[in-house]
């Protein structure tokens, strides 16, 4: 084991639409992790990798704590019971008046765990001094031991101060992934991930959460092009429709945005082409959800 090299893995936890996501892309400086203001977004467990000559940070994001209505929610929290076991470090993020300080469960759960817990407020932007010292006293109470910050993820408030500390406490270790790599999913992944983030954007109800990306075809092989084929999954034919839109338009308008992003993203040139198929009760389906890389 190297004693100048630092290496370990940190994961962010919380309820839904506390912030994790925008925290993550705040201190890695990529869009990486999908961002929506809907709640549900980040269904995976996806480890990015930071590197330096020094450390190596694997960072977490996770699915947002949630009660599982339905198998593919079962499985987004399986992902996040994982994490609890497996980081050195936990990043527990909330929110003034996250419902997180009432859950006296979760909370006693945290405290058992034998590993260093940051807590960060997230969106301080949006409160005022003595809403924040308030907060400071709740959250000191129920967690006496636990260093708290106070941060804007979106305005990238005390992100540096947090990652500094993390950096200080990690332990000595050699690299687990190779220098050069990013994340530990693949590029379709991120594929799938963009353009499911287009459609959290841009529908509403239950569309975004019946909704699965699959990319058939990623061909790179062209030095200044990627071909990119991918299909939407949906949960019946009235979804099917209103993704594709009068005259393919809401699908076309997806294509659009989520090309960008890709390009964005790849530093290429990207030629998408999206198709939507109905696969009927998809998130009950524990083939289905192996398939999509649930189980």
């Amino acid at each position: 084991m190297s004693k100048k090299h630092k290496a370990g893995f940190v994961s962010i936890i919380g309820n839904p639409n506390v912030g994790k996501s925008t925290f993550l892309n705040s201190w890695i400086g990529e869009d990486a992790s999908i961002v929506t203001p809907k709640s549900q977004t980040t269904r995976h467990r996806i480890r990015f990798i930071i590197n330096s000559e020094d450390y190596q940070v694997v960072l977490s994001d996770t699915p947002g704590l949630i009660e599982p209505k339905y198998q593919l929610q079962n499985s987004m929290m399986k992902f996040l019971k994982d994490t609890l076991i497996d980081s050195d470090i936990l990043l527990l993020m909330t929110t003034v008046g996250d419902k997180l300080i009432e859950n006296d469960h979760f909370i006693n759960r945290i405290k058992s765990i034998n590993k260093k817990i940051f807590l960060l407020i997230n969106k301080i932007d949006l409160i005022n001094q003595q809403i924040l010292e308030n907060e400071f006293a709740a959250w000191e109470m129920k967690l006496p031991r636990t260093k708290i910050f106070p941060i804007s993820a979106l305005n990238n408030f005390n992100i540096k101060n947090v990652s500094n500390l993390i950096l200080k406490n990690l332990p000595y270790s050699p690299p687990f992934f190779p220098k050069d790599q990013f994340a530990d999913k693949s590029k379709r992944f991120f594929v799938n991930e963009f353009i499911r983030e287009q459609i959290f954007h841009k529908f509403k109800k239950e569309v975004p959460y019946s909704t699965e990306v699959v990319t058939e075809v990623f061909d790179s092989t062209r030095e200044k092009i990627i071909r990119i084929e991918s299909t939407i999954i949906v949960e019946r034919e009235t979804q099917k429709g209103i993704l594709i839109g009068k005259n393919g338009l809401a699908l076309k308008n997806v294509g659009i945005d989520a090309r960008k992003k890709l390009e964005n993203f790849f530093k290429k040139k990207i030629h998408l082409k999206l198709f939507v198929k109905v696969n009927k009760k998809w998130r009950s389906n524990l083939k289905k959800l192996k398939d999509f890389g649930y189980n």
